[in-house]
């Protein structure tokens, strides 16, 4: 791929980095030259090895560990990611979730707030410690939370995911109108079905009614998302805000009736 530095000199902390979308999404910014805090909760050694990606192609790259659950430990992670920055955080991409299966009729309320608690309350959290900095330095900065097309609609036996995406959807509505006045844009990435490792075979029937779905033909890839939160966090968005991008390959644009 050919890069264009449109991420030069940006400081960058990308949560649940260590697979998939994450990775993807960390990778592409240091391919942009943004140096690049990856975050990781459980699984150091897979952050590393993005980590160590990142540094044998010439980039700059941290892993962070940081359960965001929990409301210090959010605070702690973004001033580390600073700190290692020189100060400075240009970018942040909430990207760290879960996604149980589970029926609304049979889930409990710890289930529920497991799945509110790490997509959503996570995202706030972050993002109010990165504001703190980014309207300290000049020239502010952008926050880009990994929302889902599952905001808009749902899925059977996903409808503790699809109201906490919905509201990620909300926050960064709501952040982008206070936070605006202070240099720092925030928007939403809304992927459809990426692709991962063993996808197929552990759902074959769910990927071919994908396809037939979508006009372009295919599942997402992890790099089709990360290419989105590039151009978010980069000069050519520096006036979109509060902003849903939508990444399906226009399964979105298909009736429903």
């Amino acid at each position: 791929m050919n890069t264009t530095g449109l991420l030069d000199g940006q400081v960058a902390l990308v949560t649940g980095a260590s697979g998939g979308i994450g990775r993807g999404i960390a990778l592409r910014f240091a391919e942009e030259s943004a140096a690049v805090a990856v975050h990781c909760r459980t699984r150091p050694t897979a952050a590393e090895d993005v980590a160590d990606r990142i540094r044998e192609s010439g980039g700059r790259a941290v892993v962070l560990r940081a359960d965001l659950t929990d409301e210090d430990a959010c605070h702690r992670l973004v001033h580390e990611a600073a700190h290692w920055g020189d100060g400075r955080l240009t970018a942040l991409v909430n990207n760290a979730g879960v996604q149980p299966v589970r029926d609304l009729p049979g889930m409990t309320a710890d289930e529920w707030r497991t799945v509110v608690d790490t997509n959503l309350a996570g995202v706030f959290t972050c993002t109010q410690a990165a504001a703190d900095v980014m309207r300290a330095q000049d020239g502010g900065g952008s926050v880009t939370h990994i929302a889902s097309i599952e905001a808009h609609t749902p899925a059977p036996g996903h409808a503790h995911y699809s109201a906490a995406k919905a509201a990620v959807v909300m926050h960064a509505r709501a952040a982008a109108l206070e936070y605006g006045p202070h240099g720092i844009r925030v928007n939403t990435v809304s992927p459809g079905l990426i692709h991962r490792e063993g996808l197929e075979e552990a759902w074959p029937e769910g990927v071919r009614r994908w396809r037939r779905a979508a006009p372009t033909g295919r599942l997402g890839r992890p790099e089709d998302v990360a290419d989105a939160c590039v151009f978010l966090a980069s000069r050519l968005a520096s006036w979109v805000t509060g902003h849903d991008l939508v990444v399906d390959g226009g399964v979105s644009a298909r009736p429903h009736w």
